[in-house]
């Protein structure tokens, strides 16, 4: 079940969802719009590893935007710092950002329980198209969970991504044992 407008506000003041800054024109019916941060990243190196650390380069984006090339894989940033306690968090592209041409994950949409931090996209494009912080660029949309939860995210030893961050963070893939 997604939560509506309504429950949303419900679980924002009872501090199940936090979504700072929140501005209450980005609520929309059943999701709540995000925005571009100011930073973006590339991987160093043209090959990737998934065995090995790879590093990557933070920028900022001018107030003139930034165009992004087919080809590169950007990893985005939203400007909103989320937590959520309660309910599964699902992050999807905004209509509007599709038509451009803007994918914003390439396959992690979905976060955990207890996911406390600005959300990492994975962008790629289908032509150059220049990019602007702030802008709309995605939805977060709520689910109901089944049954009790034994870890929240923010809890796990091994979670990956829970320092919180401003920027972009690369794959932590290699930190795996495979």
């Amino acid at each position: 079940m997604i939560l509506s407008d309504k429950r949303i506000l419900e679980e924002i003041e009872k501090g199940t969802i936090v979504i700072e800054p929140f501005d209450r024109k980005c609520l929309g019916t059943n999701s709540y719009d995000v925005h571009l941060g100011k930073y973006l990243a590339t991987y160093k190196d043209p090959v990737l590893d998934a065995k090995k650390h790879n590093e990557i380069e933070h920028f900022e984006i001018p107030e003139t935007g930034f165009v992004l090339q087919p080809g590169t894989l950007y990893l985005g940033v939203t400007l909103e710092y989320t937590e959520s306690h309660g309910h599964v968090p699902f992050l999807e592209g905004k209509s509007s950002t599709g038509r451009l041409g803007i994918d914003i994950h390439a396959t992690a949409g979905k976060g955990d329980v207890g996911f406390c931090n600005t959300w990492t996209l994975e962008i790629s494009v289908a032509q150059p198209v220049r990019v602007y912080t702030g802008m709309p660029i995605g939805q977060l949309i709520y689910f109901v969970v089944e049954g009790e939860i034994e870890t929240m995210y923010n809890s796990k030893g091994n979670a990956k991504y829970n320092n919180k961050t401003i920027r972009p963070v690369e794959s932590m893939m290699w930190k795996n044992k495979f």
